[in-house]
């Protein structure tokens, strides 16, 4: 009777007097889990979302198999049924009309990879075959089975947050409110942040009110554009790119359930099934491309005459039905941001995209989100901090968040940076490495690499080694260009030297720099 009587009289708090252990900003996917997460833990929560209609993005579609069990791990597994999420088990390259695909690896009881070196090579000189025959075993609900490997899920992303937000609603420790955040507050004689001021729409004038909202904790999860960045951080994401968006209906583009990934001469797109008909089409245009300037008929005419012709055949059609419209696809800015240590403001503490981000190609950004949740909910649980109003302690537990999250979230945004400066190649080193990179796929070297862009392997001594290897597999494939054509090859030995080592130093200035920036 105790608790249900404590439980109640945190409700009336959270929603007469607008108080609560924590307040979080942003019922998107961080917002969500780390809500739900504290929740759990019999912390009381205010949630604040400035819109509460099912958000339309075109990003945040595509969660790995770490994210997925990070999901469930939190206990909500449950958002990924009912909306139509459709099984990924691997990925599909097409590098400039050659292609291979590879799965997800099989894992040990105890998590670990389960690498087959000699076994690869022969494998995956069957090429595609060797994918679809892992998925012959069975169906369900229309979508391949491949048991005893991860999975993740591609799926609409508004839906899923839809789900989330469910969750949240039905718990008894969490109060949702739909209001505009405009600020933090903070107290007359300290600078801790005692919660935020809100903007809420009164329904019967349509007139939108002032309103405050406070806790012992203030979680800030206001995704990519941030109010409060500069502001708590001071840091600003660095843009190289836009990913341009396409819905693609009943496109056929084999092999199923994988995420696909386009590589042309100047091109770069990705693909995956988000529904039963759909399947979105990210395209990469980089900032101030001559084949998207206005006079080259802008993002819709790089898209029409350098990437169109770079898909396969039997994609197009769907690619021409999706621009028939004559609009200009929606955008997203493509944006890196190294995280933040954030020991310096107490009450409050910024996550999710608003404090660290990378590029999406790798679909690593919810797998982030719901493994941070998961640390966060860890080192603020009551039986570590009794009260978040203890800002000593809290500033103690986000110096440890700081760095156990890197274990996993380091690869994650390391890989992402460096596979984005590769695919996208844009001189003659990068495209040596390229085609390195896609060398060493079809040679059958993935199931580690992977592994840890699926967020199930978390070894950075890992992601180096097999960085470099690609750069020295790359190195020789260009050494054998110049050096194999003729019997005079011989007489380019200096040439490929010196060019060796330029492909070697292209490689440390794209690795070397974003792991710094992930290691401090």
């Amino acid at each position: 009777m105790a608790d249900a009587a404590d439980s109640q009289a945190a409700r009336e708090r959270r929603e007469k007097h607008h108080e609560a252990d924590v307040v979080v900003v942003g019922a998107g996917v961080f917002g969500c889990a780390i809500a739900y997460a504290l929740a759990n833990q019999g912390r009381s929560v205010i949630l604040l979302e400035r819109w509460m209609h099912e958000p339309d993005r075109i990003v945040g579609e595509l969660l790995q198999p770490g994210g997925v069990a990070a999901l469930r791990e939190l206990g909500l597994g449950h958002c990924l049924e009912g909306i139509d999420a459709v099984p990924c088990y691997g990925y599909h390259i097409v590098y400039r009309g050659d292609e291979v695909a590879f799965r997800y690896p099989s894992l040990e009881k105890d998590g670990e990879v389960i690498v087959d070196p000699a076994g690869n090579r022969e494998k995956y000189k069957q090429g595609l075959a060797a994918f679809a025959d892992g998925h012959a075993n069975g169906q369900a609900n229309g979508h391949a089975k491949d048991a005893g490997r991860p999975e993740g899920r591609s799926f609409h992303h508004g839906r899923f947050i839809m789900q989330l937000r469910r969750a949240c609603l039905d718990h008894p420790n969490i109060s949702v409110f739909e209001t505009e955040v405009t600020a933090t507050i903070k107290g007359d004689h300290s600078d801790a942040v005692l919660g935020v001021q809100t903007r809420t729409k009164d329904k019967a004038t349509g007139k939108k009110d002032p309103d405050c909202f406070f806790g012992h904790l203030t979680v800030i999860a206001d995704g990519y554009a941030s109010i409060f960045r500069k502001e708590l951080l001071g840091t600003t994401p660095v843009v190289r790119s836009k990913f341009y968006a396409l819905e693609l209906i009943d496109c056929p583009f084999p092999p199923a359930n994988t995420g696909h990934v386009v590589i042309g001469d100047q091109c770069l797109a990705l693909l995956y099934q988000i529904g039963t008909h759909e399947t979105r089409a990210l395209i990469d245009v980089p900032n101030d491309h001559p084949a998207a300037a206005p006079s080259a008929g802008g993002a819709r005419g790089y898209i029409e005459n350098i990437v169109l012709p770079a898909l396969p055949p039997h994609v197009q059609p769907s690619v021409r039905a999706a621009l028939a419209d004559g609009r200009i696809p929606r955008s997203m800015p493509n944006s890196w941001l190294p995280s933040t240590k954030q020991t310096r403001h107490d009450g409050v503490i910024v996550v999710g995209d608003a404090h660290n981000m990378r590029h999406p190609l790798t679909g690593g950004g919810m797998t982030v989100a719901f493994n941070d949740a998961l640390v966060l909910a860890s080192l603020l649980s009551p039986a570590r901090i009794p009260s978040l109003s203890d800002h000593a302690a809290v500033r103690a537990a986000m110096a440890s968040f700081h760095w156990r999250r890197k274990r996993l979230t380091s690869m994650i945004n390391v890989l992402a940076q460096a596979l984005y400066s590769l695919f996208a190649a844009d001189d003659w080193q990068l495209r040596a490495l390229q085609r390195g990179c896609f060398a060493y796929f079809k040679r059958g070297w993935t199931d580690e690499p992977v592994a840890m862009l699926g967020g199930v392997l978390r070894r950075p001594t890992t992601l180096a080694y097999h960085f470099f290897s690609v750069a020295f597999l790359a190195i020789w494939l260009h050494l054998l260009d110049l050096c194999g054509r003729s019997p005079l090859g011989i007489l380019m030995l200096p040439l490929a030297l010196v060019q060796a080592v330029l492909i070697l130093w292209k490689a440390c200035v794209v690795f070397l720099p974003v792991m710094a920036a992930e290691l401090r």
